[in-house]
């Protein structure tokens, strides 16, 4: 009874009171003996169990960084000698918005396009049929060794003209879904691998078929992994659909480059063509650290 009632003493001296927060889970740590309080504000704390940061901690550094970068970028601007020209450039803002629409609706369709290419070109590759793997195989090493500028070009003046696509946004669609569809095979294809050998032949013990294998067991693991990735390939698409004004495709940054040469006025158009892509690429990025940091806890 003696060496019970000491065991629940020393648990409970040990145990956080009611009410209070243990350290590590959301509050500042203990100033240690010799080390100054501000220390805990500004580096991230060398005890493993403190994973989390206070969200005061979060909030004062990320303002910090924030307004370091600000003026990092505001100082430059303070050196130009010029007058700027809002006025010009607000008159063509119906201009702005239907090319800032059109971005969005391209590199959505190219999204969900490239996403079935990439499911389809990874299943080609590991394919028992040995000339669909090479002609997979060539087909991935071609695009993501040439850079996409050339094959918009050679697809559209060359592939398309001899297909008789005409429609310029179609083409751009298909252009970027067929080069972004051999990008998200190597994720998907990485993801797959990631699945344990033991698992599969688990699968196969219980009588699963390879559709069954692929559907209940590979994929929902797989899934998991690839999804941040997949996260990012649409930041990198959004941003590269800018490339299609090159084929005059009336896109965000054609619209931007035209609204320049008609007011002269460069910097006011840019700027506003750096804004929209941020405000389409700032949530998903944030999407893809909160992805990334799911799967590795749960893995």
């Amino acid at each position: 009874m003696r060496q019970k009632g000491m065991v629940n003493e020393t648990h409970s001296s040990d145990s956080p009171r009611s009410g209070e927060i243990p350290e590590g889970r959301g509050r500042l740590p203990t100033v240690k003996p010799g080390v100054h309080p501000w220390t805990h504000w500004f580096f991230y704390p060398p005890e493993s169990s403190m994973r989390v940061l206070p969200t005061r901690v979060r909030v004062l550094n990320f303002a910090a960084a924030l307004g370091l970068i600000a003026l990092a970028l505001y100082l430059p601007f303070t050196r130009l000698e010029t007058t700027w020209n809002w006025l010009a450039v607000y008159r063509y803002r119906e201009k702005f918005l239907q090319g800032y629409l059109l971005t969005i609706g391209l590199s959505v369709a190219a999204l969900i396009l490239s996403t079935v290419f990439g499911v389809i070109s990874a299943l080609a590759g590991r394919a028992r049929f040995l000339p669909l793997r090479y002609v997979n195989r060539i087909y991935v090493d071609l695009v993501r060794g040439t850079p996409l500028l050339v094959q918009i070009l050679i697809l559209y003046y060359v592939t398309a003209n001899a297909l008789g696509v005409t429609d310029r946004n179609v083409a751009g669609v298909i252009i970027l879904s067929m080069s972004y569809g051999a990008y998200i095979s190597e994720v998907i294809r990485a993801g797959i691998e990631s699945v344990g050998k033991s698992q599969l032949e688990s699968a196969k013990a219980i009588g699963l078929n390879t559709t069954q294998t692929y559907r209940y067991v590979i994929f929902p693991q797989a899934l998991r992994q690839i999804m941040p990735s997949l996260a990012g390939q649409l930041v990198s698409l959004i941003k590269d659909s800018a490339l299609l004004s090159i084929i005059s495709v009336s896109e965000f940054t054609k619209n931007a480059q035209e609204t320049g040469n008609i007011t002269f006025s460069i910097l006011e158009c840019y700027l506003p063509l750096a804004a929209g892509y941020l405000i389409l690429t700032l949530p998903i990025s944030f999407l893809t650290r909160y992805l990334e940091g799911r799967s590795r806890f749960e893995t």
